[in-house]
């Protein structure tokens, strides 16, 4: 592993932590709970894709918190500037995290699978 993938970890890592911080200090009850699951930074660590959870969220409901978290991205951006004491922050962009589901009807498939093999093999 590279010093610059190390570096990407790092900033991931802390932005795992400091952006759901920045969350639950805003007003609105749509995203202050939102859970982030994964942060991917780019090569040059200037845009980070945040990826939430939305198990308890109608399509609706996503696409108004999707909305509201593009209005308060600078927000949240100088609130991982200050807290961590960098000069800038990676622009934050926001998505909903599907691989939750994928990995469900992955195992769902695998369950279907093992249940009609032992019924062939009886």
């Amino acid at each position: 592993m590279t010093q610059e993938e190390i570096k990407r970890h790092r900033v991931e890592s802390v932005l795992k932590e400091v952006i759901p911080e920045a969350l639950s200090t805003l007003d609105d009850e749509r995203i202050n709970s939102l859970l982030v699951t994964e942060v991917v930074c780019s090569k040059g660590r200037s845009d980070a894709k945040v990826y939430l959870d939305k198990s308890f969220l109608t399509e609706k409901e996503q696409n108004e918190a999707l909305r509201q978290l593009r209005s308060v991205a600078g927000y949240i951006q100088n609130h991982c500037k200050q807290s961590e004491g960098w000069f800038k922050a990676p622009r934050l962009t926001f998505e909903f995290d599907e691989q939750l589901e994928k990995q469900q009807r992955m195992e769902d498939l695998f369950a279907q699978i093992s249940k009609k093999k032992g019924e062939s093999d009886e």
